[in-house]
């Protein structure tokens, strides 16, 4: 029954046919992210915080759980973390996880952000993932956070939250072995717009704060993203996007309670001014930022749902656009011209400096 299922999953994204001999999670472990999103269609409940975007780890879950549980009671496989749900903040969605990777010398940081559309989610998401595994064995330390949901609080003190985070890091470098001059930022649908924010925001050091950790650098090195917004500024979406479908919004005032105001002419207020600005990672885009690797495989053309509408290809594409005028590199991976560099790993170690065994 296990088999038959993954199969048939597999068949269906073009991943597998009956004489393939690979384990067939595997073959969704290799899977692009273009071929996991293929199965969306079929199995809508594959999605678990129902963003439109099916990533690797929600389809390997599902497929588990539908094959006859494996893997799906116990907590989620891979390497265990040195240290779990370590404070960052006082708020108890404000923990994160740490691994150190092998090697002499302070170690390069790679920091996971999960999705979630700042409403669910969780940091555990990344345990199991490969991507950790790999950078790990590359030598490259990583955390993954989790941070305050828009029932807490508005979207630009949760980006704070994950300031705070990289910050906290910093300060933890000489603890936990971290060059604190080399720390990246991956994440997904939301975790990846945060990624985007701490890639472009300017430095929110503060050297003569009293608190240690506020005088830190907030800034990262490189920045993943996979199903990102291109701006929080929601305001900017329509010029890029198109209207979207009222019936898309859990709310006429869906968008203004995005940040924490009550109603949509709220957002034409002057108390809206600084806080889209702050939002607005396309106008934080400038020269000296971090590099950029995006991918956002949906298809392009009209929103057709509000999945699409959050994750459409044009997200990427204003991401692309503005990191061009600035100078800054960007690895769109749906671009016409094919981009110098098509993983996300390797982006990741030649943005930290980390050389392979070869090199």
């Amino acid at each position: 029954m296990k088999r038959r299922f993954l199969a048939f999953c597999l068949l269906l994204a073009g991943l597998s046919d009956a004489s393939s001999q690979e384990g067939l999670l595997g073959r969704l472990q290799k899977a692009r992210p273009e071929q996991i999103q293929a199965l969306l269609p079929k199995f809508p409940a594959a999605d678990a915080d129902r963003n439109g975007v099916l990533t690797r780890e929600e389809a390997l879950a599902y497929a588990r759980r539908r094959a006859g549980g494996e893997g799906s009671a116990a907590a989620p496989r891979g390497p265990a973390p040195e240290v779990t749900d370590v404070a960052y903040g006082q708020h108890e969605r404000q923990m994160l996880d740490f691994w150190r990777a092998p090697g002499d010398g302070p170690r390069p940081l790679v920091v996971f952000i999960h999705g979630g559309g700042f409403t669910s989610g969780d940091k555990s998401k990344w345990r199991s993932s490969r991507e950790l595994a790999a950078l790990l064995e590359n030598g490259i330390s990583c955390a993954a956070i989790n941070y305050r949901f828009r029932a807490h609080a508005p979207i630009q003190d949760i980006l704070g939250d994950v300031a705070r985070a990289i910050q906290f890091l910093r300060h933890q470098s000489g603890v936990w072995g971290l060059d604190k001059k080399r720390f990246a930022a991956w994440g997904g649908s939301a975790g990846a717009g945060s990624s985007l924010w701490l890639g472009s925001r300017d430095d929110l050091a503060a050297p003569e704060d009293p608190d240690p950790v506020r005088r830190e650098s907030s800034r990262v090195q490189a920045v993943v993203l996979t199903a990102t917004q291109a701006t929080y500024d929601l305001t900017r979406w329509d010029a890029f996007l198109g209207p979207a479908d009222p019936a898309w919004w859990s709310s006429p005032d869906e968008a203004a309670q995005f940040y924490h105001f009550k109603t949509l002419a709220d957002l034409d207020g002057p108390e809206a001014v600084p806080v889209l600005r702050e939002c607005d990672m396309l106008s934080w885009i400038s020269p000296g930022d971090a590099p950029v690797f995006v991918s956002n495989p949906l298809p392009d053309g009209p929103c057709s749902s509000r999945g699409h509408y959050l994750h459409h290809p044009s997200h990427a594409r204003q991401i692309h656009e503005h990191c061009l005028r600035a100078g800054v590199p960007c690895h769109w991976l749906q671009a016409p011209e094919k981009p110098a560099l098509t993983d996300p790993l390797e982006f990741v170690r030649r943005s930290l400096g980390v050389a392979t065994a070869a090199e």
